[in-house]
């Protein structure tokens, strides 16, 4: 089994069967969403997937913190370590690393990733997500910012995810729209909603998205910040 928790946007925790503790996107302080009453007690790894604020701006105070390792692209890790974060654990698109006893694996995007730092913006790479394969062999995808794309299909081929997370808010992600072509796409059992609701602007809802794939044999899984779940 796997803890899930919420901490509103696209940020999410993971706690393993072995207690450790992966964190994703963290956007903490100044998160609107995030659940005042949640405190991280352990943070053993960081994924982070692009360069935006609401994805990264927790993770180098969170890193150093924790003294937690953070993945992400090379630009990202770069990016981190000259703020002080001591442990990074850089890649790219098609390769895979062992984290905590998990295979990561880092996927295709569309989005952007520029990192805003002293009023100027910094070249952060491509977007991305990520395949995680559990001990159990089970897998699930976090897509981080994304539109859908035609090559999901192949994420469905070479991974099977089980669980998927998908943005849904639409204006600087996709919408339920888009996320039920995502859907049909990557064929999941279970869908988890995410960057939705967190600025008016984001106006997509896991309703909307679950109404549109009723047809499939798939749950949207719509959470709440701050109260695990188990998968």
């Amino acid at each position: 089994m796997i803890g899930i928790t919420w901490l509103g946007h696209s940020a999410f925790q993971f706690r393993l069967d072995s207690g450790e503790v992966l964190l994703l996107d963290p956007w903490l302080e100044g998160n609107p969403s995030y659940p005042p009453q949640h405190e991280l007690s352990r943070v053993d790894a960081i994924l982070v997937t692009h360069g935006h604020f609401d994805h990264i701006a927790s993770a180098a105070r969170t890193a150093q913190q924790f003294d937690a390792a953070v993945i992400a692209n090379y630009e990202v890790c770069a990016y981190l370590k000259s703020k002080g974060v001591q442990k990074t654990s850089p890649m790219n698109k098609g390769g895979s690393q062992l984290c905590c006893g998990v295979r990561v694996f880092m996927t295709h995007a569309l989005h952007s990733s520029g990192i805003e730092d002293d009023g100027g913006m910094i070249y952060g790479g491509e977007a991305a997500g990520f395949v995680l394969e559990l001990p159990d062999r089970r897998t699930l995808y976090f897509a981080g910012d994304t539109d859908v794309f035609g090559d999901m299909e192949l994420i469905h081929r070479l991974y099977r995810p089980e669980l998927v997370f998908l943005p849904i808010g639409d204006l600087y992600t996709m919408g339920p729209r888009q996320a039920e072509l995502a859907c049909r796409l990557l064929k999941p059992r279970k869908i988890i909603p995410m960057h939705y609701g967190t600025f008016p602007p984001l106006v997509g809802r896991p309703e909307q998205l679950a109404e549109r794939i009723k047809d499939l044999d798939a749950e949207v899984w719509a959470l709440e910040p701050g109260k695990p779940v188990e998968w």
